[in-house]
């Protein structure tokens, strides 16, 4: 609220809460209102508030690392009708036209249209490797200019590349095969094999994949990410080294 308390400003908040969570994933209260430059109090009114409209809902964080004493702190992160307010309305289009494809050209072409299609951002990483901009934080600025709201984030034996949005997660839940090409495309471009450990489309709240660091001895990077990449997350549970 302002500081008058006045009612109008509640919506507009609101929207910026729900487009931090958007862009960087599970939040608190405090970090929210940190993040709002607004007291935690104003901040749990309206998250209470984004909470009964199922806007939001709320569950443990899960920590790396030794828990400490006392509870785990709680996140806010966005439901499906969250996010559906950052979605274009052709998501039904673009079922239709896949669904159109498949019965027309079978599942070689859906294939083929989704390594197109992602073949953007390839091709924005490539401007950006121009400019001296390579690795996984390029490909990250590059995910990000296509409205995928990506980031980068350090872990033991490598980096997992986060997307915190993604702009056609609708469509992929019936179209894996775009989660599956993004996944080849991700491989390709860092010259290393990769592992989509979670997906958006698959109900979780954030896309992400695992990128280990180069490996001397991994002479077939990009080669069999189809096959031990997932849309959901992993099947044994662990990541690549």
């Amino acid at each position: 609220m302002g500081q008058n308390g006045a009612p109008e400003d509640a919506e507009p908040t609101r929207a910026r809460v729900a487009r931090l969570i958007l862009e960087h994933g599970p939040q608190t209260a405090a970090a929210l209102a940190e993040r709002l430059n607004v007291t935690p109090a104003a901040i749990r009114r309206h998250l209470d508030a984004m909470l009964a409209e199922g806007v939001v809902e709320s569950r443990a964080e899960r920590l790396r690392g030794p828990r400490g004493r006392g509870r785990p702190a709680k996140v806010f992160v966005l439901t499906d009708a969250g996010r559906d307010a950052f979605y274009q309305s052709y998501d039904d289009l673009a079922v239709r036209a896949l669904t159109f494809i498949r019965d027309t050209g079978g599942e070689p072409a859906v294939h083929e249209f989704a390594r197109r299609l992602v073949g953007r951002v390839e091709n924005r990483y490539r401007e950006l490797a121009a400019n001296g901009q390579e690795g996984t934080t390029a490909l990250a600025d590059a995910l990000t200019q296509d409205g995928y709201a990506a980031s980068v984030e350090p872990v033991l034996n490598g980096e997992q590349l986060c997307q915190h949005h993604c702009p056609v997660a609708h469509v992929a839940e019936q179209f894996p095969q775009l989660c599956e090409a993004e996944t080849e495309v991700f491989s390709r471009i860092l010259g290393r094999h990769v592992q989509r450990l979670a997906t958006i489309a698959h109900g979780d709240g954030v896309c992400t994949t695992h990128v280990p660091h180069v490996n001397s001895n991994d002479s077939t990077a990009g080669t069999d990410s189809e096959d031990t990449a997932t849309t959901g997350t992993s099947r044994t549970g662990r990541t690549s080294s």
